[in-house]
């Protein structure tokens, strides 16, 4: 792209997005008391039972990892957290020899392997040999094995750089699968066909949760029980979840900023979404309403350096932003001036609900990578606005802060209560599983805006400098793109195993989870923020209003 001529630090890019989906339809929602008691009163009665069932001695170990994995499946095992991991340490420090007893067949070695790794115990690849020949390929004959073959499939994405088998595994499975799917009968056909789009591993665990209700339902060895407990739980969950979109989306409304910045995006709805698939548990209500809140503002941002502000508005908007004094809203432009103030006194209430538990100093934590961000959101327009060409070093360089998540990670943490200072400080050090996140989400986010940018007249800069440098076409540099995104996978994977992190596994799980939400979110070549109608707009509907019959 050519410099833009002399003018370019007035030049005002032009944006419009599509305005919000979703109106008033959940400031208007009403709760009903009743319906809560009653299903909570239920769900404890459920517990007890589900309880007993998991932590009965005499129950093999096959049963009860069968039984872990539909609780997970099912949505429901974060009331058991405490007997889960109890029971998986007992059967890791087993070391269980899956090669002797043929009760250890592939569909459930591949489980207890993806149920392990899931939970940081480092089970070696070695079990899967039995199924390879003397040149380390998988038999032909385990073709025909489909609940095998799928569970080996879904195994395979829990691995980490060195497990040559396991990448051989996920090659081999989608092939085998992907041929196998017109011969398939339902309720299998349909786990092998959402398997394919969706792998469990990459997926939003509330979304998958969802999705398994009505599968699980179909299955001829269903547990009723279960099916009657995950479905009252979504419910109630989904009604709390309502009540706190209903909250943010007032506070939205009330703030009157997408009147005055007629260029934004007006995504409350997609906001909550993206809080959701970090954290749905009912314990995390409060972390959901400070990362909405922040994820909004964040996009108001965003648009501002992306869609409007030409370079001379955005430098001062830059260095307001550095210096973090309401004395610097009179130097601002008018139009910026609403933006910079609400960012001050949002950070004013975080830190007045924080004081209360001694935690006033996490705000500090969280201001200094927004700083960092609108740094780097301010090279990248320059970039834009002055017509000029990265290397893809340097573009990646930025781009890593510029896809948000060094800040929405660390906001990620503001809301729950164990985070504390040495994990704020941790964290600001860019560990290795943040580096990932942040991989992943500049990449697959590149792929998925590509299209969006190039419509809008903007330059898709990563793309096209790795484009320009490598001598490659569009879909190579994506298909590196995704490369690197699947490598950084391995990345975080390793991370979450023991010991290499020292970690929290909650405080982890938030930053793997910010990985699927992505993943999810730009699959596919989409851009499912700026455009929820076609990606986003189903997944919401299905977590927040769509109810299942009990």
């Amino acid at each position: 792209m050519a410099a833009l001529n002399s003018n370019s630090f007035y030049h005002r890019p032009e944006s419009k997005f599509a305005p919000s989906l979703w109106g008033d339809q959940f400031i208007n929602h009403v709760s009903d008391s009743k319906v809560v008691e009653k299903y909570s009163k239920r769900i404890e009665v459920m517990k007890s039972d589900v309880r007993n069932l998991l932590t009965a001695p005499e129950t093999k170990m096959i049963d009860t990892m069968n039984l872990i994995d539909t609780l997970e499946r099912l949505g429901i095992s974060y009331h058991f957290e405490s007997e889960i991991e109890e029971k998986l340490q007992q059967f890791f420090n087993l070391k269980t020899n899956y090669d002797d007893d043929e009760a250890y067949d592939l569909y459930t070695v591949a489980l207890h392997f993806r149920l392990l790794r899931q939970h940081g115990h480092p089970i070696s690849t070695e079990i899967f040999h039995k199924w390879t020949d003397v040149n380390g390929k998988f038999k032909e004959s385990i073709k025909n094995d489909t609940k095998g073959m799928l569970s080996l499939y879904e195994a395979s994405y829990l691995r980490t750089h060195g497990d040559t088998i396991l990448d051989d595994a996920l090659a081999f499975t989608t092939a085998t699968l992907k041929s196998m799917v017109p011969n398939l009968r339902s309720p299998l056909k349909k786990q092998v066909e959402r398997a394919l789009v969706q792998p469990l591993h990459l997926g939003i665990p509330r979304l998958e949760a969802h999705s398994y209700i009505t599968m699980y339902e179909e299955q001829e060895h269903r547990n009723e029980t279960l099916i009657k407990f995950a479905k009252l739980d979504f419910n109630l969950l989904q009604i709390f979840h309502r009540e706190e979109l209903q909250q943010v989306s007032r506070w939205w409304r009330e703030l009157g900023l997408i009147s005055k910045l007629s260029y934004a995006r007006d995504r409350i709805v997609e906001c909550f979404y993206w809080a959701l698939g970090m954290y749905h548990e009912p314990q995390y209500s409060r972390a959901r309403i400070f990362l909405t809140k922040t994820i909004a503002m964040t996009s108001l941002l965003d648009d501002t350096y992306d869609a409007y502000g030409t370079i001379d508005e955005l430098k001062v908007f830059t260095e307001a932003i550095q210096r973090w004094d309401f004395g610097e809203i009179s130097r601002l432009p008018e139009y910026m001036r609403p933006l910079y103030k609400v960012f001050l006194e949002l950070y004013i209430q975080f830190e007045e609900e924080l004081a209360k538990e001694g935690r006033s100093y996490a705000s500090y934590y969280v201001i200094e990578p927004l700083k960092e961000l609108s740094r780097c959101y301010l090279e990248e327009a320059k970039w834009f606005l002055e017509g000029k060409f990265p290397s893809f070093e340097e573009y990646l360089k930025c781009g890593l802060i510029t896809s948000g998540f060094c800040y929405l990670v660390a906001s990620s943490f503001l809301g729950i209560g164990s985070a504390r200072k040495e994990d704020f400080e941790w964290l600001s050090r860019k560990p290795k599983i943040l580096v990932a996140t942040l991989l992943i989400g500049r990449l697959v986010d590149d792929i998925g805006s590509y299209e969006t940018e190039m419509k809008r007249g903007q330059l898709a800069i990563g793309i096209e400098s790795y484009m320009k440098e490598n001598g490659v076409t569009k879909e190579e540099a994506m298909a590196k793109f995704m490369e690197l995104s699947l490598n950084a996978w391995k990345d975080s994977n390793e991370e979450m195993l023991r010991p290499s992190c020292y970690k929290s596994r909650e405080l982890l799980t938030r930053i793997l989870n910010f990985e699927r939400v992505t993943y999810v979110t730009y699959k596919d070549k989409e851009d499912g923020y700026t455009h929820p109608e076609k990606v986003v707009k189903p997944y919401i509907t299905a977590l927040l209003v769509d109810a299942f019959e009990v």
